[in-house]
């Protein structure tokens, strides 16, 4: 079964309001087997345009990156991440040969 991920691509307005997020989104991350692959970091740009971080997220299968996002926990942590930064988030079945 091919795994999940949530690719993100973000703007954080508020360091300290997102670190808030940081937490609100760790247990039901953690409940659906979600494991950071990238969490910022270096980069660099080398076409088209980007936010200024990226995020991916693994999860055992792409029903389980579904159904962490549609969590309510996870709900409620977005609601928190809002008004402090601007993202675009993919959720995406993994390549398995």
């Amino acid at each position: 079964m091919p795994k999940g991920y949530w690719i993100v691509h973000g703007d954080v307005h508020d360091a300290q309001g997102y670190e808030t997020y940081k937490a609100a989104n760790a247990a039901p991350l953690a409940e659906h087997g979600g494991r950071f692959v990238v969490r910022g970091g270096t980069r660099e740009l080398k076409e088209g345009t980007a936010r200024a971080r990226t995020v991916v997220i693994e999860f055992p299968s792409y029903q389980a990156a579904l159904d962490c996002y549609n969590s309510p926990d996870y709900q409620a942590a977005i609601a928190l991440r809002r008004d402090i930064s601007d993202s675009d988030l993919v959720i995406v079945e993994g390549y398995d040969p």
